[in-house]
């Protein structure tokens, strides 16, 4: 009898190593992509030089009139950020968690390794935070939200933009994450997002993104949008951002913390 409890013990044992082991390949393949494929983001940009132009001029715009300090969460590459340094937008602190912060730091960012959702940030210390293009890579969005509400000053500002899920643009993503961009090659633009990048997204709705942003205790003043054009033609010319949200594929909110 005792053989046998021993015995089921090793199972147990066994099993949980295996999940234990699973989750870490989870973990390791989650973070892949923006590890092991940092330089494609680039890339993709630099391909699609119109698309980034038009939503740079959405951030600037979202930005230009904001006072005090910038912190940048999710900076990425920091390609935003040099642009937006060009136009006179200086955002110098960078919080990211994959390799490409490296490449932020060449750009001249003072990179700081972390994730949205446990902020390596003191409480009330920027008067802005910009979110760009971050939202869709959460683990948990509504404790990443509830980080940057606990990063801003009183009253600072919050600018979120990204992919809308009911846009053309989220709704060709899901497709693609399905069936690969060769078979929605008549669709797709010319040069489409990596894959790696795709499949690891998700893809929040105005609306959702809405009812984060006011169950986090933010209240929106401002909402912009551009890539106005269906993605096949979007990387034509760069355009003007516009009020609103209901016709462009990327979008900003400026929300005040309350």
């Amino acid at each position: 009898m005792l053989k046998d409890i021993i015995r089921g013990l090793e199972l147990r044992v066994v099993n949980i190593y295996k999940k234990l082991n699973k989750l870490l390949i989870i973990k390791v393949n989650l973070m892949s992509a923006f590890d092991e494929y940092a330089e494609k983001y680039d890339e993709w940009f630099m391909k699609n030089e119109k698309v980034l132009l038009s939503e740079a001029l959405l951030v600037e715009n979202m930005l230009k009139d904001e006072k005090g300090n910038i912190l940048s969460v999710g900076c990425g590459s920091g390609l935003f950020e040099k642009i937006l340094r060009d136009k006179g937008i200086i955002i110098e602190d960078c919080i990211e968690p994959s390799e490409m912060g490296k490449i932020a730091e060449k750009r001249g960012l003072k990179v700081k390794k972390g994730y949205a959702e446990s902020l390596p940030v003191s409480n009330e210390s920027y008067d802005v935070v910009l979110f760009n293009g971050v939202i869709h890579y959460l683990k948990d969005k509504r404790k990443a939200l509830k980080e940057l509400h606990r990063v801003l000053k009183k009253d600072g500002r919050l600018v979120l933009c990204w992919v809308p899920g009911e846009s053309s643009y989220g709704l060709l993503y899901r497709l693609a994450s399905i069936l690969g961009w060769e078979k929605l090659s008549n669709v797709s633009p010319e040069h489409p997002y990596p894959l790696e990048f795709v499949r690891e997204a998700t893809w929040p709705t105005y609306d959702e993104v809405k009812e984060l942003l006011e169950s986090s205790n933010f209240e929106i003043i401002k909402t912009m949008q551009t890539l106005t054009k269906h993605p096949r033609y979007s990387n034509i010319e760069v355009e003007t951002p516009l009020s609103g949200y209901d016709k462009g594929d990327y979008v900003c909110i400026k929300a005040k913390k309350k």
